[in-house]
């Protein structure tokens, strides 16, 4: 039985205010986009009002790059929270400016927030994250404040991402999922991708969530929850604990089977696949070139259709090379 397509992930900008290991290598030059090559928020609203609701995509999550520096992020979670259609909305951020931005987004109508903490640890974690910390407080006391701020504020639930890094933060493992413990917080552990920093995913490596559930489970013990996700993360946890772990397995574990989203890009690209291009479709383009919205909409559709075979071909062959954009660049 074929997956209901059904859930967005739209990219608001592709700059970022970090430059994480993961994402990209340290010295890389990325070809931002200009302020004009943007999706504008107009342009966005008309996409979805016109295209994607129409086409059955009811759930929508925004991302970046980083999407907290786009100056109109709040005035666009109220368009989208206001859409009658729209029965989930969330947000995936680093953290950084949640201190100034999250009561101001919770009033707009935003409910779910994902953070990025790859490591308690503000030295690790500015290893990471390639951005040496100045001032006072350290870059991570800067996350971690955003975390407590949307956590008073209210976001529910509050999930943290963590990318493990072997060799940098995988010894980090079993305090990170402490986390879940005496809070209502979900931890999320990312297998590390050969994307956007494939010559340190060749020297480090990565560890498989049967592995980090085996370390989790000999220390606090681990069991399945009851609990499902919007997305692909297979969900655990402590046991008697308030929050849950989820693992989300691409290396590992091909969920392709289940994949239920399709990726929007900042410049207007809808990709049907993070691994895979093949079939997208440029619809800034199409918008700005006057083209019929139910022309567009129809081509969506097809692409919709198309995606089972896109996902089941990569899943078969096992490839990860039918992409030619960074992390930051896709929406991750």
């Amino acid at each position: 039985m074929m997956n209901r397509i059904d859930y967005l992930r739209i990219s608001l900008i592709d700059r970022c205010n970090f430059r994480c290991t993961y994402c990209m290598p340290e010295d890389a030059e990325i070809d931002y986009l200009l302020k004009q090559d943007l999706l504008t928020q107009s342009e966005l609203l008309t996409l979805l009002r016109e295209v994607f609701i129409p086409a059955g995509f009811t759930r929508f999550r925004l991302t970046g790059g980083e999407p907290l520096i786009r100056s109109d992020i709040v005035e666009i979670v109220d368009a989208i929270a206001a859409l009658p259609e729209t029965q989930d909305l969330s947000l995936t951020t680093n953290g950084f400016l949640l201190p100034e931005k999250a009561q101001a987004l919770y009033n707009a109508g935003l409910r779910r927030v994902n953070i990025s903490l790859d490591s308690l640890d503000a030295a690790t974690f500015d290893q990471l994250i390639g951005r040496r910390s100045t001032g006072s407080k350290t870059n991570w006391d800067k996350v971690w404040s955003g975390i407590q701020t949307a956590h008073a504020v209210g976001f529910d639930p509050l999930k943290l991402n963590v990318v493990v890094v072997p060799g940098v933060n995988d010894r980090e493992i079993l305090d990170l999922a402490a986390l879940s413990i005496d809070r209502e917080w979900h931890v999320r552990f990312i297998e590390f991708m050969p994307i956007g920093n494939g010559d340190l995913f060749e020297k480090a490596g990565w560890v498989s969530s049967a592995d980090l559930r085996e370390q989790i489970g000999q220390r606090y013990g681990i069991e399945e929850s009851t609990v499902r996700g919007n997305g692909p993360a297979d969900i655990f946890k402590i046991p008697n604990a308030k929050g849950t772990l989820g693992f989300i397995s691409q290396m590992s574990e091909c969920f392709c089977d289940r994949c239920n989203r399709m990726r929007l890009s900042a410049d207007g690209m809808l990709r049907p696949c993070l691994l895979n291009e093949t079939g997208q479709i440029d619809l800034k383009t199409e918008l700005r070139q006057g083209t019929d919205l139910a022309e567009i909409r129809d081509r969506v559709i097809r692409l919709v259709e198309w995606k089972p075979e896109i996902n089941y071909k990569l899943r078969d062959s096992g490839s990860t090379e039918g992409y030619a954009r960074s992390m930051s660049q896709i929406g991750g």
